[in-house]
């Protein structure tokens, strides 16, 4: 799975596509909570009023979509310091591909790097 993680990043230009960051809001977990309102300037608690919403799992989300930090040009304002689920989408170098295959066929059928990985296995 790794040799097909590099070869989809090799293939896909995620910053052509975006289709995470317009269908997907990734958890806001505590840690990213502090980190991304220390980096914007802002108190936790307005962060969280300005951007976010508990789901129906009680975790933090945007609270719409597209996500609020996705720039015109695809690419994420707050980059540096996004979401920990940010980082590791589309999870295609992780067991989470095996192991939440929900979530998986979810993904490919919107994200075209989870589609090539998959396609890849059962060739």
């Amino acid at each position: 799975m790794p040799a097909f993680h590099e070869e989809a990043f090799e293939n896909v230009n995620c910053l052509t596509c975006a289709n995470c960051c317009k269908n997907y809001s990734p958890r806001f977990k505590t840690p990213d909570v502090k980190r991304i309102s220390k980096y914007l300037g802002m108190k936790e608690s307005v962060f969280i009023d300005t951007y976010l919403r508990v789901d129906e799992d009680g975790d933090f989300v945007v609270k719409s979509s597209p996500c609020p930090f996705l720039a015109s040009d695809n690419t994420c304002n707050i980059y540096d310091e996004r979401p920990s689920d940010c980082a590791r989408f589309p999870y295609t170098d992780e067991d989470v591909l095996v192991k939440r295959q929900a979530l998986t066929l979810k993904n490919s059928e919107f994200c075209p790097i989870t589609y090539y990985v998959l396609e890849k296995l059962i060739q």
